[in-house]
């Protein structure tokens, strides 16, 4: 398959500064004079303004486009909660970096390296584009600072010379990367190199990542912890984590960003409440904050669904529509498939299949995509109500009141408009 696609004409906030980070990087500001910073800042200044008014159009929404895929999974059972296109080719793009993370904790675990070893600098390595550090050839760094840099900045020279210092040559490093994913059982993912910058060859799938960051999770105990780090100060320069939900979803303690133009935005996250941890994986987003809000929801879905689902009551209106954001026009007939919750009882006699169709903010948001399933399927009853989990309310989608038969033939025509679909039974859960 092809799996090579253009990014859409908008820019992304994420990628403005991406540049000035660039920027600093090849003027280094001590070099500067007072006189030339205030330049640079009003320069900065017109630059961003610019590239916002640039954001209000183009870059339409990805989630449910040809290079979008998803996964939720319990981490501890490894047990699949939802998923679109998770076995579809995708680029990893920065996402790479967990595999370089994944054998530069094996390598502490086995005592073959320490957290103070020096990592040395290579041309090759130094000459990596942004993101980086700004390594500069015939230094060194220590194996603690490059894995800060890899979490936090994402950084590509970071990760090119750690691959170097542990397979001689980063070419080799893939090789072994490949070979370690395989064996951990990803078996449709390639490795070219060791920080996720474009190669037609290196491909996964949101499955196979999936299983690499619930390997992180249960493997490194000691070393996980370094994902959740908010941020970096190297030589005088401060790196936040790219990692929004860190701080925007509760619970979340990482894993790892990612955005190449061929891939779009990716996101690794893990999440725990309680007893419960989860991973998801979110690939082909058209914008940094799109994706961070698809996986919210998408969290939110799987912990619902490991709670075992509040009872549903649709006088839960007058409390409120919840924290999470409204979901936009262009994506409300791609949300992913939803988790089912205990659907009303039904008079004996009636069917007891139900499809869904979303789980959103908002109850219009909710409404509008059941409104869309029915005008397609021209089946069952719609039905749009809350769920109160872990203290916020979600809004869930369905047309009820449908046997097997119209259950399967609707989630069969929803498929067909690109609709995401979940046939549940009433006595399921």
């Amino acid at each position: 398959m092809n799996v090579f696609h253009h990014r859409s004409p908008g820019h992304d906030i994420d990628a403005i500064f991406r540049f000035a980070d660039m920027i600093a990087v090849i003027i280094p500001c001590r070099t500067w004079s007072l006189a030339a910073v205030r330049c640079a800042r009003r320069a900065s200044f017109v630059i961003v303004a610019l590239s916002l008014i640039c954001l209000s159009f183009g870059a339409q929404a990805q989630i449910g486009s040809e290079r979008y895929s998803s996964i939720v999974l319990d981490a501890r059972t490894g047990r699949e909660l939802s998923s679109v296109n998770a076995d579809e080719l995708r680029y990893p793009a920065s996402l790479t970096k967990m595999m370089t993370l994944y054998l530069t904790f094996e390598a502490l675990r086995d005592r073959r390296i320490g957290r103070e070893t020096l990592v040395p600098v290579s041309a090759h390595a130094a000459s990596m584009i942004p993101s980086k550090l700004g390594l500069v050839p015939g230094t060194k760094i220590s194996v603690e600072q490059a894995i800060l840099g890899l979490v936090t900045q994402s950084a590509n020279d970071a990760a090119s010379a750690l691959g170097e210092l542990l397979g001689g040559n980063e070419e080799a490093f893939a090789t072994t990367m490949t070979l370690r994913a395989h064996a951990l059982g990803m078996s449709h993912t390639q490795f070219r190199n060791a920080s996720g910058l474009p190669d037609p060859e290196q491909v996964t799938t949101a499955r196979d990542l999936a299983r690499l960051a619930t390997h992180l999770v249960r493997d490194f105990p000691d070393e996980y912890h370094y994902f959740s780090t908010p941020s970096f100060r190297f030589h005088g320069r401060f790196f936040a984590n790219h990692d929004h939900l860190l701080e925007t979803y509760p619970g979340a303690d990482g894993l790892k960003t990612g955005y190449i133009a061929a891939s779009g935005f990716n996101l690794a996250t893990s999440a725990q409440h309680g007893d419960v941890r989860l991973v998801g994986v979110v690939l082909g987003a058209a914008r940094a904050a799109e994706r961070d809000r698809h996986m919210m929801l998408l969290l939110d879905q799987g912990f619902a669904e490991m709670d075992g689902a509040s009872a549903v009551d649709p006088q839960l209106a007058s409390l409120g529509t919840g924290r999470r954001p409204a979901a936009t026009p262009q994506s409300v007939a791609s949300q992913p498939p939803p988790i089912p919750p205990p659907i009303p009882s039904k008079p004996p006699g009636q069917p007891r299949w139900s499809v869904q169709v979303g789980a959103f903010g908002t109850e219009a948001a909710a409404r509008q995509a059941a409104e869309a399933a029915r005008r397609w399927t021209e089946a069952g009853q719609i039905l749009v109500a809350s769920v109160r989990v872990q203290g916020h309310s979600t809004w869930r989608a369905e047309l009820v009141g449908l046997n097997s038969g119209e259950a399967n033939s609707a989630c069969t025509t929803l498929a067909r408009h690109k609709m995401p679909c979940m046939v549940v039974h009433a006595d399921a859960g």
